[in-house]
């Protein structure tokens, strides 16, 4: 079955980034030109995702507004001539269509999940949390939309994790079946260095199957008191497999500031006009 549908959960205070999301959601911040939520809605609309769904909580509406025509200001731009940043305002709106469902209690990232099941309805589909932004030829999710076509079995993203990081990731027990895919033995939420069967950790992107629904109804709370889709999935693995793809790439982890930083400046040295000047000053200020 065609995986036409995309849940993105953006829960979250933004702590760390105190205190300018006082009043601002940190997926709105922006990685350069643009707020990074809307890297994450480009990278599913160029795997062919049809229908975005938000899971949103209280004082988050400017992403549903981000991503709402603005007639006033289209108006304004066509008036001005600008033809090409009215496009630009266009093409926003229409990458998807997107809908919202609000997570009144923020009890785990799989309980985020959970909240949009009557908008996923019984159908495979993707899961992209923002804070990992990923930046490849080919967007991630659509070669792991490739891998559930072929195998019929959920699929998540991981990547090799330096040793300090484990301990706050979900770690898999990978078996090798491909080049950079590996059928998934075992999964371990924020295990110690010496328990960590690997160093492969989940990274937020995910296709799955409908089937997780029921697994997050019964699954108990984790690591922190919270339902975590790594605990689900743990779960899933006895009645089905799931694989893990180690995909290629740049990965930063955008809901901190140094990595918000980080990818910043990665994006603006992937545009011509940028990278010259940018990699001129960096090099005197370092």
């Amino acid at each position: 079955m065609a995986v036409r549908k995309a849940v993105i959960p953006t829960a979250g205070f933004g702590t760390r980034f105190l205190p300018v999301t006082r009043s601002i959601p940190k997926n709105m911040l922006p990685v350069l030109d643009r707020p990074s939520i809307h890297h994450t809605v480009e990278e599913a609309a160029n795997a062919g995702i049809q229908h975005i769904v938000f899971v949103l909580t209280h004082g988050q509406e400017a992403i549903g507004h981000y991503f709402d025509r603005l007639p006033e200001l289209e108006q304004t731009l066509e008036s001005r001539g600008e033809y090409g940043i009215l496009q630009q305002m266009v093409d926003i709106s229409e990458m998807a269509e997107i809908s919202y469902v609000y997570q009144k209690r923020q009890l785990g990232p799989g309980h985020a999940v959970l909240t949009a099941r009557a908008a996923i309805g019984s159908e495979p589909f993707a899961v992209l949390f923002p804070d990992d932004l990923i930046f490849s030829e080919v967007p991630t999710i659509a070669r792991m939309i490739e891998l559930f076509e072929e195998r019929e079995r959920s699929v998540i993203a991981v990547a090799e994790l330096p040793d300090e990081t484990i301990p706050s990731k979900g770690i898999i027990d990978p078996r090798p079946v491909a080049d950079r895919v590996f059928e998934v033995v075992g999964l371990v939420e924020k295990p110690k260095v010496e328990d960590a069967p690997s160093n492969l950790g989940i990274v937020g992107r995910y296709v799955l199957t409908p089937d997780i629904f029921d697994t997050l109804e019964s699954v108990q709370a984790g690591a922190g008191g919270e339902i975590w889709l790594t605990d689900a999935l743990g779960a899933l693995l006895g009645s089905q497999k799931v694989y893990a793809y180690q995909f290629p790439g740049m990965q930063f982890d955008v809901g901190n500031p140094l990595g918000l930083q980080m990818a910043s400046i990665y994006a603006a040295l992937q545009k011509k006009e940028l990278s010259v000047p940018l990699r001129a000053w960096l090099k005197g200020v370092l």
